[in-house]
């Protein structure tokens, strides 16, 4: 008799000490940024940080290449899969080349979110854009118009610093803004370079622009680092009210050259509210928590999907000499 009470009281302490273990056990989450080392995405996993503090049981992997390649991706891709994690959140260096072993990740149970820069359809599930891809064009224009009439002109030539061709925000922005230009008839694109994210080739690029094009008035750069990159090769070649740029940056980076006066405004989405939104989403898809035309995004609210998995978090949001030292304080 009490060989079988220990027995059955032995039984049900495993039993439920199992139940406990498999309830405690974390989502893993691997954050794959464009590369390490890159304020945005710094910020980014700050967010991603909290929502794993507000929902309990997540770990979040930060992750990614040292350059912004999608070969680089391609292998830290592989180790997540190697390491069995429960979802992967990336922003892509490449909207194509990505999808095999994103696909590998799928068929192996592995849910997958694309962010900010985003993955074709086939290897994810759902893309989080920081906001509406035609809003972000449109503004990146206005903040260009707006730049000539702080020179208190009403005509210019205008170039773009991008980060990689095959940068898929990237590109699909620059698209945006060529659909607008007609609008904003004051303004000439003369070119489109591209810095690769790198600081030392988007200033290189910057100072070929200043010399290839002595009348160029503003350069619009849709990157955090191409845009601090351009402002201070503007400020080295003594440029200070004759070229302007602007375009989407970090408000802790752009302060100084918003003071300097080679930035008069730019714009930008919260970071950490993006790797917030992007991990949140991940967590439910891992959960069973979504539909087909939503998911939760926690304090951000719901993702509206589209037809093709794609949702917007927020619009963009301007800074400026009134604003930037406030902000600069949070990201």
């Amino acid at each position: 008799m009490r060989l079988k009470k220990l027995f059955t009281a032995t039984t049900l302490a495993v039993a439920l000490f199992g139940t406990t273990v498999a309830q405690a056990e974390d989502v893993r989450i691997g954050l794959v940024v464009k590369a390490l080392g890159i304020g945005f995405f710094e910020a980014a996993n700050k967010g991603a940080e909290e929502a794993a503090k507000e929902l309990g049981d997540v770990e979040i992997i930060y992750t990614g290449p040292t350059s912004t390649t999608a070969e680089g991706q391609i292998e830290v891709l592989n180790s997540l899969i190697a390491q069995k994690v429960d979802a992967i959140a990336v922003s892509a260096n490449d909207t194509d080349a990505l999808v095999p072993i994103l696909k590998k990740a799928q068929q192996r149970g592995i849910k997958v979110v694309s962010w900010d820069s985003g993955v074709a359809e086939a290897g994810r599930q759902v893309h989080l854009n920081p906001s509406s891809n035609s809003l972000i064009g449109e503004m990146n224009i206005k903040l260009a118009a707006d730049a000539l009439k702080a020179m208190d002109i009403e005509k210019g030539e205008i170039a773009i610093l991008s980060a990689t061709p095959t940068s898929t925000n990237q590109n699909i922005w620059i698209e945006e803004m060529k659909k607008v230009l007609p609008n904003y008839p004051g303004l000439e694109l003369v070119a489109t370079v591209y810095g690769d994210d790198l600081a030392d080739k988007s200033y290189r690029e910057t100072k070929g622009l200043l010399q290839t094009y002595p009348n160029l008035k503003v350069i619009v750069s849709p990157t955090s680092v191409g845009i601090v990159a351009a402002a201070q090769a503007v400020e080295d070649a003594k440029k200070l009210g004759q070229v302007y740029v602007t375009g989407l940056g970090l408000p802790s980076e752009l302060a100084g050259h918003v003071k300097a006066g080679s930035v008069e405004s730019f714009a930008i989405w919260n970071p950490i509210d993006l790797g917030y939104a992007a991990t949140t989403i991940a967590y439910n898809l891992v959960k069973g928590k979504a539909t087909d035309t939503e998911v939760s995004m926690g304090r951000m609210g719901v993702a509206k999907l589209e037809k093709d998995g794609s949702a917007a978090m927020s619009d963009p949001f301007v800074y400026d000499a009134s604003n930037v030292d406030e902000f600069a304080e949070i990201f």
